[in-house]
């Protein structure tokens, strides 16, 4: 990678600000589908894909080229198309341009744009964009944001999140179009807990502000699924961890092609009473 693009990397702050810019950008793109209608297809893993994920993909890959060349990029639609870059410890990109496209094409507002940073195998600058809800999460080491957005893009509010001391009984996030049997047997286990359904990204968010606990996933997901809101958890105070109690890790594993970015299931959690 060139040197420039290394330090680009390493600047937090400014990677933070440009990658708001592109997600607010290709949201943009998005809703201008999401009003006109789209045409559905099907991808060869039977996952739906529209223009309105090409056109979004589009737009964050053109800016992040120009602003990090040399850069590894994992993005979603590309990925599914082959393309999968080398991806070192010094940094990679991974992108989901359209998260929650059963939420989009059903017309619900639970879609997000995705972007995230991650440095030897840690997502740590990510920025999760939802242009139906005029709302926008982000977040870097130490600081974590909520930002309010109006007509199209326009930031009007800004304010720092943080996740919440673990509830008794907690309220538990899930999955509105990924149940599973196993998703239930582990809300069992907490009587009384409160259970919120949402679709894509925002789940990790949910816990980011402090609005809930635990986002138990068992189910498949890719590693652009979650870098986004796995990094804004994190900046809040919160922790994504595999089944056996691990942080959950980015990068290729074992596997050819895209599995090699398939993540295990996992539990995210927001801040336990023990760190408090």
């Amino acid at each position: 990678m060139l040197n420039d693009t290394v330090g680009r990397l390493n600047d937090e702050a400014a990677l933070l600000g440009l990658f708001e810019e592109l997600a607010l950008a290709a949201g943009r793109e998005i809703m201008v589908h999401y009003h006109e209608g789209v045409s559905v297809e099907n991808k060869a893993d039977a996952s739906p894909v529209t223009e309105a994920d090409r056109a979004a993909e589009r737009v964050i890959l053109s800016g992040l080229r120009a602003s990090l060349a040399g850069a590894p990029c994992v993005s979603e639609e590309e990925a599914s198309g082959g393309v999968l870059p080398v991806c070192g410890d010094d940094g990679f990109l991974l992108v989901d341009p359209l998260d929650g496209t059963r939420e989009f094409i059903n017309r619900r507002a639970d879609f997000t744009v995705n972007i995230a940073l991650v440095k030897e195998g840690v997502p740590v600058v990510g920025v999760v964009y939802a242009p139906a809800r005029d709302v926008l999460y982000s977040g870097r080491p130490g600081a974590a944001f909520e930002v309010e957005v109006r007509d199209g893009g326009k930031v009007t509010g800004r304010r720092e999140i943080v996740a919440r001391p673990a509830h008794t009984p907690p309220a538990i996030v899930a999955s509105r179009s990924h149940s599973t049997p196993e998703t239930v047997a582990f809300i069992e286990r907490y009587p009384g807990a409160e259970t919120v359904s949402v679709g894509s990204s925002l789940k990790f968010c949910m816990l980011a502000r402090g609005e809930a606990d635990l986002y138990p996933r068992f189910g498949r997901t890719m590693q652009w699924d979650t870098a986004a809101g796995d990094a804004v958890l994190r900046a809040a105070g919160g922790c994504t961890l595999t089944l056996e109690g691990e942080p959950l890790t980015y990068g290729p594993k074992g596997g050819e092609g895209l599995e090699a970015f398939a993540n295990p299931f996992f539990i995210a959690e927001g801040r336990p009473a023990a760190r408090v």
